[in-house]
C-alpha cells in the first residue's frame, strides 16, 4: 500500500530537468509504505498502478547526474557484488525495494522485465546482454540471498538481487536521493518497509545516473526508452 505522500500524479512535461538540490528534496519525500496501512483502498488491483499507458512523460533527465553508489553487497548466489565494478560501462537500472511488498515493488520489476522482453523484439541479443537490472533490498533481514533469488526467478532470473547490511544499503540509496527507513512492525505484527520508489538509469558512457523514473512508469514507457538507455542517450 502507498502512503499519501506517494500518490500517483501525472507529469505535465515530456522531459523535465531539475536542479540536483531540488530533486534530492523531492526524491527524499517520495516514500512508499509497501505493506503498510494508510487511506488507500487495499482491495484495489495492483495493475492500477500502471493501468494508464502515459505517453512520453515518465523519464526525468537530470541536469546533474548522480554518481553510482559505492556499494559492495551480496548477490543471490551468496557472492560479493561490487555495484560499480560489475556494472562499469553497462547500461544499468537500479531499484530499491523488498520482496514482501504487495504492490509497487513487484509491479515495478515486472514492468521492467516485460519491457525488456518487448524490446528484445527490436534489439539484438548482444545489445540486451549489456543491460543490467539491479534490485537492492530495503529489508535485508528477511530478504536473504535465497529469498531474493526465488522471488526474482518468478520475474526475470537475469535481474541482479542484492542484500547486505541495512546501514550500507540506506547510505547507498541516500546518494541517489532515495529515502529508506528501517523496516518496522505495526500493531498487528505486519512488517512495513518505507522506501523511495524511483528507478535510476545509469549511462554506459559515463556510469552516471542520468535518468529517473517514478512509480507511474509503465511497460510502454520502459519499452520505448530502453533502446536509448542502452546507448546512454536521453529518452
Amino acid at each position: 500500500m502507498r502512503t499519501n505522500s506517494s500518490k500517483r500524479t501525472k507529469s505535465t512535461n515530456t522531459k523535465k530537468t531539475y536542479a540536483a538540490a531540488a530533486l534530492l528534496t523531492a526524491a527524499a519525500l517520495a516514500l512508499s509504505g509497501c505493506g503498510g496501512g494508510g487511506d488507500d483502498d487495499a482491495s484495489a488491483p495492483v495493475a492500477e498502478v500502471s493501468a494508464e499507458s502515459a505517453s512520453a512523460k515518465a523519464a526525468t533527465v537530470l541536469d546533474q547526474p548522480f554518481e553510482k553508489p559505492d556499494l559492495v553487497l551480496t548477490d543471490t548466489h551468496g557472492e560479493s557484488y561490487d555495484l560499480r565494478a560489475e556494472t562499469k560501462g553497462k547500461p544499468t537500472l537500479v531499484y530499491f525495494g523488498y520482496t514482501n511488498c504487495p504492490d509497487v515493488c513487484p509491479l515495478t520489476m515486472n514492468n521492467i522485465a516485460v519491457a525488456k522482453k518487448e524490446a528484445a523484439k527490436k534489439l539484438s541479443a548482444s545489445q540486451l546482454e549489456q543491460l543490467r537490472i539491479v534490485f537492492v533490498t530495503t529489508d535485508p533481514e528477511r530478504d536473504t540471498p535465497k529469498a531474493l533469488g526465488e522471488w526474482l526467478k518468478g520475474i526475470d532470473s537475469d535481474i541482479v538481487g542484492l542484500t547486505g547490511d541495512f546501514d550500507t544499503i540506506q547510505a547507498g540509496a541516500r546518494t541517489l536521493g532515495i529515502s529508506i527507513e528501517p523496516p518496522t512492525k505495526d500493531k498487528d505484527g505486519k512488517v512495513t518497509s518505507m522506501h523511495g520508489t524511483q528507478v535510476i538509469a545509469f549511462s554506459p558512457k559515463t556510469d552516471a545516473g542520468y535518468v529517473l523514473y517514478g512509480e507511474d512508469a509503465t511497460v510502454d514507457d520502459y519499452t520505448r526508452d530502453l533502446p536509448k538507455l542502452l546507448e546512454g542517450a536521453k529518452p
